[in-house]
């Protein structure tokens, strides 16, 4: 069998043999289909068609083909991608594998995606990047829900190019009837999903049917062999050097005093010295100076080209901004309707703060309880309050700034996002954004004439939030009263928000669930936020048992006016106290979502203050509180 052999201008003229490669254009791609379906094989085959396997490998690969493989004693090119000890003991895909190959005409970039259900998220990661996707089907099972699912996943993300390469035809002695029904029924199934247009071939990744050259066992298909498809269907990036430019800055570079340029990835379009440009969020106008580059300064750049560009005007500008074309700007909004398909573990907690990623933008994002979650099998959209792994919903967003976007259908740079869990740092999700709500362009601010300061000087003291934290029974409600005794007798204006005051009114309708829990703390935040603005010194006392909600809180209020406030009372020490007899409905299974039993407590990592109620009376906890909150010490406190 044939190995790689290295192309002879190598020995000759290595120069003339890079600039050749340097200017062939790149296709991403993914495979993806059901489980052995033959994705793995495919990829090996086409590796080895192209002679990119060393002669190493080669001796490699069929020694693990008798020992390993799937095919007797034939070489099994599935063991090219699956690399992983345990996707070869299982003859399964389960993370994606890359691959890079190339032919006379163009370089590849290979992702091998997993089959399984559960491993979607992984398949999700591969297509993100790709513009073509080889949609496989295995000719003697016909269309599956696993290809269902990859074919909406594949649309959804903005593939334009779908190749459905029904495989193992030569397994169904290459039946061209049956070729034709599978086709028609895939046919159908991507018309109702809005896939307008794809390329089907009939392939046969094991024996090479129709893969690198048209197959003499199907002379009834006129069509291209796989490769051919490959070598001349239209990159995005070439297209997208035709749409408006825009450059997300990555990085400002200042190597002197001298120069100040802009660093990043031209996400689209064309830019040329002098072209008038336009910073966004800010909005301020100039003209590009200047494209420097290795190399030197270049009179045109476009877009997959990373440039640094300099400005005739000095303005602010940094990373997370957006260089566009003046004249064709792209949005500004805070608020977005997004498509999210969800990759972790942990379900979606709607109201939380998560981080989200676009471009070069990271801003702290709420995703609001889901509209639908579409059933990938009937297509339908159902109610859901969340969502789990790999689920598809349709929810609102909104983020804490302006983020500069395009809908993910005029731009998947600018239009697809990624969530991360503040907490883990995990990426739990990706999402496409649809278009900015506009529900609050008839909002504004109203300007006051009494400022936050002007109330605090009234009252004769600095706005203080006095945050409370612990367990149920931690004595967080008895300390805030007897801390709130102390300020009132000290001619302090203060107001303390009780847990269970408070869900008698303002959050009557929520209840105990993770999500309600985010929901009870962001609408206290809200109202404890006005209150300082009113000058007051005001006490929060609940369990508020996620730091990433303590900390939407801190960020409320200025730098400084936040205390958490760390009651650190051990669970046995709040159980034996139960005055309410909760713990013990909690251990009989009478209430559910209960922290410390059936729901968990973050505890703060770095606290302004920590009680250990183990090593001091309320009293003292009180006193020690208010000595550090007002920077004072009495003796009758």
């Amino acid at each position: 069998m044939a190995s790689y052999r290295p192309d002879a201008l190598i020995a000759s003229d290595i120069s003339s043999y890079l600039h050749q490669h340097q200017n062939k254009s790149l296709l991403r791609f993914i495979t993806c289909g059901s489980v052995d379906d033959g994705k793995s094989t495919l990829i090996g085959r086409l590796l080895y068609d192209s002679k990119m396997i060393f002669e190493d490998q080669l001796a490699s690969l069929e020694a693990d083909s008798k020992r390993l493989g799937t095919q007797g004693q034939e070489i099994d090119f599935a063991l090219l991608v699956d690399g992983l000890a345990a996707e070869r003991e299982q003859g399964i895909t389960i993370d994606v594998a890359y691959r890079f190959f190339a032919t006379e005409k163009r370089k590849f970039i290979v992702a091998d995606t997993p089959g399984h259900e559960q491993y979607t998220r992984n398949m999700v990661t591969g297509a993100s990047t790709a513009d073509l996707a080889v949609i496989l089907i295995d000719a003697r099972k016909g269309v599956l829900t696993q290809t269902r699912r990859h074919s909406y996943l594949c649309h959804l993300l903005g593939i334009r190019h779908i190749v459905l390469a029904v495989n193992k035809m030569d397994l169904i002695g290459y039946d061209q009837q049956a070729y034709a029904d599978i086709v028609a029924d895939y046919t159908a199934f991507a018309q109702s999903i809005g896939i307008e247009a794809f390329t089907p071939i009939p392939i046969s990744g094991f024996k090479g049917d129709n893969i690198a050259a048209s197959s003499a066992n199907m002379p009834w298909f006129e069509g291209p062999a796989l490769l051919d498809h490959l070598e001349t269907v239209e990159v995005e990036v070439e297209a997208a050097r035709a749409q408006p430019f825009r450059m997300p800055v990555q990085w400002v570079n200042r190597p002197n005093l001298d120069f100040r340029g802009f660093a990043g990835l031209i996400a689209s379009g064309t830019v040329r010295p002098g072209d008038p440009v336009r910073i966004l969020p800010s909005g301020r106008a100039s003209r590009v100076e200047r494209i420097v580059a290795f190399g030197g300064d270049r009179e045109a750049a476009g877009a997959g080209e990373s440039v640094t560009l300099t400005l005739a005007d000095e303005l602010d500008c940094s990373r997370g901004d957006v260089i566009a074309a003046a004249d064709m700007p792209p949005q500004a909004a805070d608020q977005f309707k997004a498509t999210i398909v969800w990759m972790d573990g942990e379900d979606l907690l709607p109201g939380r703060a998560y981080w989200l990623k676009l471009t070069t933008q990271t801003v702290s994002a709420v995703v609001r309880a889901p509209e639908h979650v579409i059933d990938i099998n009937t297509l339908a959209k159902t109610s859901a309050k969340t969502l789990g792994l790999n689920d598809i919903g349709v929810a609102e967003i909104a983020t804490d700034r302006p983020l500069v976007f395009e809908p993910y259908a005029d731009s998947q740079d600018l239009g697809g996002f990624i969530l991360i869990d503040k907490a883990t740092n995990a990426t739990v999700a990706a999402g496409m954004l649809s278009f900015a709500l506009r529900r609050a362009q008839n909002v504004h601010w109203q300007a006051t004439e009494i400022t936050r300061e002007a109330h605090a000087a009234q009252k004769g003291q600095q706005p203080r939030l006095l945050w409370f934290t612990g367990l149920s029974g931690s004595g967080k409600s008895t300390i805030a009263n007897l801390v709130e005794k102390k300020l009132h007798a000290l001619g302090k204006h203060s107001f303390l928000l009780d847990g269970d005051n408070v869900r008698h009114g303002l959050n009557r309708d929520l209840g105990f669930t993770d999500a309600d829990r985010i929901e009870n703390i962001r609408r206290v935040g809200e109202v404890a936020k006005l209150m300082t603005d009113a000058g007051l010194i005001v006490l929060t006392a609940f369990i508020s048992p996620f730091r990433a909600e303590r900390d939407l809180a801190r960020s409320m209020v200025p730098e400084g006016e936040f205390f958490e406030i760390f009651i650190d009372t051990p669970l046995e020490a709040a159980e034996a106290r139960d005055v309410k007899g909760l713990y013990k409905k909690a251990r009989a299974g009478e209430i559910a979502h209960f922290t410390g039993i059936s729901s968990p407590y973050e505890p703060p990592l770095n606290p302004e203050i920590r009680i250990d109620t183990t090593r001091c009376t309320p009293e003292e906890a009180a006193e020690r509180i208010v000595e550090e909150i007002m920077g004072i010490w009495s003796p009758t406190l």
